[in-house]
């Protein structure tokens, strides 16, 4: 199949599509946009595909075939920086009835088109797909499809909505867009969003080429399908998905699931309609503050992993000092993440119960029986630290004690490799301290996880004044390889998450004894947006936890916190109430889940409660970017994003305040 120049298109100078014609008049659409390590179709990609599109319409070909020239995947989506490009609904609406035309005119080709899918097709990426006859994906680990854009404060606008409930049925279309899962070639065909699935070693291209020669289309949605678009059945299942959507995200915070259910529910039964209400809906919340925060939330995430890319650093072997909660649940995520890990305690008895809960999210993530038992085969216990000079990362994570991590320190450096990071997970110790130990100072770094491991998607990878630069860089990569976003703090009391953290739960506690229930702070906290309100996050952390870091900050800073919130927080741990972990803490805890009595909240003006938490935590926000505790305001607000949950819409505590200061200069 030796490609050739397509005749129509020699004409014409690409600078994103390579488009090749081969002697069976097949037309290869291969995209390699200029410039950029993945494919994404901003609006420059958009208009050479348009002309290919007008070209294939004059002279049909008997097939054509769309690919990504690109070994990192199909295409990713539209560009996500062209968004801000717009300031109002007007002037997006017209342009995504464009690209409605220009997929509709794809779609109403009379020869055969066939997307040929590897690695990622997301967004946008998989619209085009659906606008093909025919789609084939490979089945590799790298080859996911879904639709991201609800993370982005938006749902599918270039007709994907429309296509997939119509394609695959309402009830799976909607869970696909509102949840942003992302599934794997198997999965996508199991469900009718692709056609065929070729092996690893499958060719592609071959399989395409055999799709167009035969002439293959989608078949048509079956039954349940067709059913799940008509009205009652819409109504029915659109009340149940804004209850399951009310109980994750807010309308008032996320307004984009619900006017997708309220699109659908209304327009659901006739394509066309649909398409023409998705325009206008997305024409409208792409320009809403929630998306505006959420598409910079994107661009933090995206910096994150640029950072940790700065290294080839690989690890394939972790050594964990340390069973209890933390560090045990930093081991069996580790493994979860594909490597082999030892794990090391005094005593069997203290890694035992540590290999339970492994087992445990094992089941949960894996479910299949001989993947868990391979799983838990790469969870070593490892009582005498044999293999810590086996060990590409060492992670210290005992009680946080001076003296006991020195001393581990000093035994610890003559058994490591050589390029081996050596890690401590303090909360608050500054390394300085620690490294003291070491004949090497320079090579130990901090990586502070946080609770529950398996869910907070941020690390703190910490620099002391001596910390070498490229092992920093290497935890940053380690970091990105276990799926962790990698936030560079400097060396200081409470880091950057801790020391924010601090004063805000303290304030709560300030509220509570004057009076206020905790309910209703906690109300307050989430009604602003907060993922869960400042009580409840003590008692998830840990009441023994909370009380600990709050007595190392005091301790290295001038910081005076009132005694009678120490007191009523110490008083709680002598008596064993020490949060989720013991039952009961500030709440009493049922089945995972603190027990709240609603009637506590009547009555109290959440908004005051609200700004009196919120003080206390942006306060410490500016010191710590005063101190230069991370390099810059896009850094912090990344690591309170990821770190505390602050109000993902909001953009990050810094844009917050930029956004008080614009209404403050509005109103004058």
């Amino acid at each position: 199949m030796k490609p050739e120049q397509s005749k129509q298109d020699s004409e014409m100078s690409y600078q994103h599509w390579q488009p090749t014609l081969d002697h069976e008049d097949i037309l290869w659409w291969r995209l390699d946009r200029a410039g950029e390590s993945v494919n994404a179709l901003a609006s420059d990609v958009l208009e050479e595909l348009e002309q290919l599109i007008a070209h294939a319409e004059a002279k049909p070909p008997r097939g054509i075939v769309l690919l990504s020239a690109k070994p990192t995947g199909f295409i990713y989506g539209a560009d996500v920086r062209e968004f801000s490009d717009f300031s109002s609904a007007e002037e997006v609406t017209p342009a995504i009835q464009r690209v409605h035309a220009m997929f509709n005119r794809l779609e109403q080709l009379p020869c055969p088109t066939v997307a040929a899918i590897e690695g990622y097709c997301l967004g946008g990426g998989l619209e085009l797909a659906l606008s093909c006859s025919y789609r084939i994906a490979r089945d590799i680990p790298a080859t996911k499809l879904g639709f991201p854009e609800i993370q982005l404060g938006i749902f599918p606008g270039f007709g994907g909505s429309a296509r997939t409930v119509h394609r695959i049925g309402g009830m799976k279309g909607m869970e696909l867009m509102l949840t942003a899962r992302q599934v794997n070639a198997r999965a996508a065909k199991a469900m009718g969003l692709i056609d065929e699935v070729v092996g690893r070693h499958e060719s592609l291209q071959w399989a395409a080429r055999r799709a167009v020669l035969a002439g293959r289309k989608s078949r048509k949605p079956g039954l349940l399908a067709r059913l799940s678009n008509l009205g009652p059945v819409r109504t029915l299942l659109a009340g149940q998905m804004r209850k399951r959507t009310k109980s994750k995200a807010r309308p008032e915070h996320y307004p984009a699931p619900y006017r997708l259910i309220e699109t659908w529910e209304r327009h659901g039964g006739n394509r066309q309609q649909m398409m023409q209400a998705e325009a206008i809906a997305v024409g409208k919340l792409m320009v809403t503050p929630a998306a505006v925060g959420l598409r910079r939330v994107f661009a933090l995430m995206e910096r994150l992993k640029s950072e940790a890319r700065s290294s080839d650093f690989k690890a394939r072997h972790v050594h964990v000092i340390g069973a209890g909660v933390m560090g045990g649940d930093i081991a069996a995520w580790c493994v979860l993440r594909g490597l082999d890990v030892s794990l090391q305690d005094r005593e069997l008895k203290y890694i035992e119960p540590a290999l339970k809960r492994a087992r445990s999210l094992f089941t949960k993530k894996l479910r299949n029986p001989q993947k868990i038992n391979a799983a838990m085969a790469r969870l070593i216990p490892d009582v005498d630290g044999n293999r810590v000079g086996q060990a590409d990362v060492v992670i210290e994570a005992i009680f946080e004690n001076l003296e006991a991590k020195q001393a581990l320190f000093r035994t610890l450096e003559p058994k490591l490799k050589k390029e081996a990071i050596l890690a401590t997970n303090t909360s608050a110790i500054p390394l300085e301290q620690l490294a003291e130990a070491l004949k090497k100072p320079s090579r130990l770094i901090g990586l502070h996880f946080f609770n529950p491991v398996s869910q907070m998607p941020t690390v703190e990878v910490v620099a002391g004044k001596k910390s070498n630069k490229q092992q920093l860089r290497n935890g940053a990569a380690f970091c990105h390889q276990i799926n962790r976003f990698p936030v560079q703090v400097k060396s200081s009391p409470g880091f950057l998450v801790n020391r924010v953290l601090a004063p805000y739960m303290l304030e709560a506690l300030t509220l509570h004894l004057e009076g206020i229930p905790i309910e209703a702070i906690d109300a307050a906290a989430e009604n602003f947006g907060m993922p869960m309100g400042p009580i409840e996050l003590a008692d998830t952390v840990g009441l023994d936890v909370c009380l600990m870091v709050t007595g190392i900050l005091s301790k290295q800073t001038d910081a005076q916190t009132d005694n009678k919130e120490q007191h009523f927080i110490q008083d709680k741990v002598d008596a064993g109430k020490l949060g989720k972990k013991s039952g009961e803490g500030l709440y009493h805890w049922s089945k995972g889940k603190p027990v709240k009595n609603s009637e506590q909240i009547a009555g109290h003006d959440l908004e005051p409660i609200a700004e009196r938490l919120l003080q206390a935590y942006l306060n410490e926000c500016k010191a710590a970017l005063e101190e230069k505790i991370v390099a810059d305001e896009d850094l912090l607000d990344a690591g309170m994003i990821f770190g505390t949950g602050f109000a993902p819409f909001r953009g990050g505590p810094m844009a917050y305040l930029k956004t008080l200061a614009q209404k403050d200069t509005t109103h004058e």
